[in-house]
């Protein structure tokens, strides 16, 4: 197996895992208290948008990123499988409190270790390693960067609705867990 059957199979892997976590996580109505704000829609038309057109136009553009370097698409593939590994792990980690909605939970617990430890949202770090990768591949800067700019700001909005309902929901416990961790990237933001 090639090194871009790899990352075609890893990729394709995500993308049905997302669709997975998007119908089994998904509160429903009288399960806990929806407070998505149209985050979900948001998240889900802007990572399908940038996917479709990030990689288009790398695919009809000169690579000028670093040259073409070849090493790319090793970092790629690196932000690629480390980006599933922490975004699955977090899910994973949260069970029954991971919502692919921004809900809350009667029976929901503050989460702040393993990788809540270091950062806020690891599966939405997660989730940016992904498309990352994916901007690495277009191997053009513009590409790149219509790949990774617009998820991040909606992965921001995204952020923006889950600490409101977590302040609200968790009150002191939140504020002091959120002063001594980054929201989405560990040591930076």
């Amino acid at each position: 197996m090639t090194l871009s059957e790899v990352g075609k199979a890893l990729y394709w892997c995500w993308v049905l895992s997302e669709v997975v976590i998007f119908v089994v996580t998904r509160t429903r109505s009288g399960k806990g208290e929806i407070k998505d704000r149209g985050s979900l829609l948001l998240l889900w038309v802007t990572i399908f948008a940038a996917l479709y057109l990030g990689p288009r136009y790398g695919d009809t553009h000169p690579p000028n990123m670093f040259g073409g370097a070849q090493w790319i698409r090793y970092a790629g593939l690196a932000c690629l499988i480390s980006g599933l590994a922490i975004r699955w792990t977090a899910v994973v980690s949260l069970g029954r409190s991971f919502s692919a909605n921004v809900a809350i939970r009667a029976e929901q617990r503050l989460k702040s270790d393993g990788l809540f430890r270091y950062v806020r949202h690891p599966s939405y770090f997660g989730l940016l390693l992904v498309i990352v990768a994916v901007g690495l591949h277009t191997h053009n800067w513009i590409g790149f960067a219509i790949v990774v700019i617009p998820p991040f700001a909606a992965l921001s909005y995204r952020i923006h609705v889950e600490e409101a309902a977590l302040k609200k929901a968790f009150g002191d416990a939140y504020e002091v867990y959120s002063s001594r961790t980054k929201r989405l990237i560990p040591g930076f933001y």
